[in-house]
């Protein structure tokens, strides 16, 4: 380091796979949205692949993999992870998902990390007694834990009976739209078989059914039964091929447009005229604060941090999890009334611009890292 250059912020994160998740691609986000001057970054993972995983290695961030865990003392493991701390010698070990945290706390304890900074991710309110437990462990060896909702900060306080004044609340944030010429909309339209006439209903997330329940949005729409709706599928997971299965055997095979994972989805949220999310537990959501950005309407399911971003009867509406009819009546409002579907897309993008903003997001991680760091070292150039 030249002299009278200030140090860098050096941020090891710690978390489980990097593929097409929320967490990574929040993790993208941020690496992203900090001042570059000011931060380094690395990441260790138990496995990595795929576009958002070549997405950071292009932002300059090394990806070290160690391997899954089996349990979350493994302690070969830890032990790769503190040569990983001892390389590198990090100021803040940021830790998320259960081995990310894990990863984390024991690191910044025999690593002697000055800072250690947990994150719950997920909706965590069927976790088991085992499970908090070893939350409560973690959180032990940690400055803070942030909750990426309300309702997961809650759940924290006061089910996991974590230590009120180590957690902070931050909502997730997403990146702002790019404009879209509409000849490149109107081709997709084409390249998709979306004619004059027809109604899309969108979603976008990684394919495993059980917690996403896509199939609910199939069931509605069967349910409906109207050949000018269409359900705009935009991700990637082990259930896509059950999910196209269950649309032929609805008779709903010309109604599924499954398009893969999109590094950026934004083209195929132009196109949509209601996004549904309809899933069984949320921590956040961030797809449905990501339509909100679009102009969008949006059917959630009433649970976890889905039921804090989606204003109901506002932004638009929030039905009982599992639930098909709910979501076919709420789908039938929106096809019938698009006065209705336009301004609660208005109240959305309202909601989501005052809330759920990369830069909102990234403003609030730093300032997090920097009043943190600067209670643990006193004499940190960069605090």
């Amino acid at each position: 380091m030249k002299t009278g250059e200030k140090e860098k912020i050096r941020v090891l994160h710690c978390i489980e796979t990097i593929s097409s998740g929320g967490v990574e691609q929040t993790r993208l986000t941020l690496i992203r949205g900090l001042d570059k001057q000011k931060f380094d970054h690395k990441i260790i993972c138990t496995w990595a692949g795929g576009p958002i995983a070549e997405a950071l290695q292009n932002e300059g961030v090394e990806l070290i993999i160690v391997g899954s865990f089996k349990h979350p003392f493994e302690i070969n493991k830890h032990r790769k992870v503190l040569e990983v701390i001892s390389r590198y010698s990090p100021h803040i070990l940021h830790g998320a998902i259960f081995e990310g945290m894990a990863m984390a706390t024991f690191g910044g304890f025999f690593g002697r990390v000055p800072v250690v900074i947990l994150e719950e991710t997920s909706e965590p309110s069927t976790r088991s007694r085992k499970a908090i437990w070893l939350q409560r462990l973690f959180v032990r060896g940690a400055d803070k834990i942030i909750g990426i909702s309300p309702a997961v900060v809650s759940f924290l306080k006061d089910k996991a009976k974590l230590p009120p004044e180590k957690v902070i609340l931050i909502n997730n944030g997403v990146v702002d739209p790019e404009t879209f010429d509409q000849a490149k909309i109107d081709k997709l339209k084409v390249d998709l078989g979306i004619v004059e006439g027809d109604f899309v209903i969108g979603s976008v997330g990684r394919i495993y059914n059980e917690v996403k329940r896509f199939s609910d949005i199939l069931d509605a729409l069967k349910i409906l039964d109207r050949p000018n709706l269409k359900f705009l599928l935009v991700g990637d997971g082990p259930d896509l091929d059950y999910l196209k299965n269950l649309a032929l055997s609805l008779g709903l095979g010309n109604s599924l447009l499954a398009v893969g994972f999109q590094e950026n989805p934004g083209l195929y949220y132009q196109i949509m005229d209601v996004f549904c999310l309809p899933s069984a537990h949320e921590g956040f959501g961030l797809v449905a604060a990501e339509a909100m950005l679009h102009h969008l309407p949006v059917i959630a399911s009433k649970v976890g941090g889905l039921a804090d971003v989606v204003v109901h009867g506002v932004t638009g509406y929030l039905v009982p999890p599992y639930s098909p009819e709910a979501i076919s009546e709420k789908m039938l409002l929106f096809l019938n009334d698009k006065k209705k579907r336009v301004d609660m897309g208005a109240q959305g993008y309202f909601r989501a611009q005052e809330n759920y903003t990369s830069d909102r997001y990234c403003m609030e991680i730093e300032n997090l890292y920097l009043s943190t760091l600067a209670t643990k070292i006193k004499t940190f150039t960069n605090c």
